[in-house]
């Protein structure tokens, strides 16, 4: 036997650790734009969930009060009774909630 064959190897080449940054590379190239993904319509759905729960607070507040509330929204988002921990914002643009005047719905 040579004397090469018998030294022992102390690290990685430069081939190998290519190889393997390569490898990752392309495996957060493709993971990466569906969490992305994943995230936007998260939050959409997550807008439609606080824009129902809005809405059924509004009408609720109208048959308990005989009005509508403020169309900022301020006077049922400071009640514990209907949001105790406030009204969320838009998790999309992070925009407060409005309602229509004439709908008095979410828009």
């Amino acid at each position: 036997m040579s004397h090469r064959h018998l030294q022992r190897r102390k690290g990685f080449s430069l081939l190998e650790l290519l190889a393997v940054i390569t490898i990752l590379a392309v495996i957060a190239a493709v993971v990466i734009p569906r969490i992305t993904a994943s995230k936007k319509s998260a939050q959409e759905e997550v807008n439609k969930q606080n824009i129902a729960e809005i809405n059924a607070a509004v009408e609720r507040w109208y048959f308990e009060k005989g009005a509508y509330p403020k169309n900022n929204l301020s006077d049922i988002g400071t009640d514990v009774n209907f949001f105790p921990e406030g009204i969320p914002r838009n998790p999309v643009d992070n925009s407060r909630y409005r309602l229509d005047s004439k709908t008095h719905r979410v828009k």
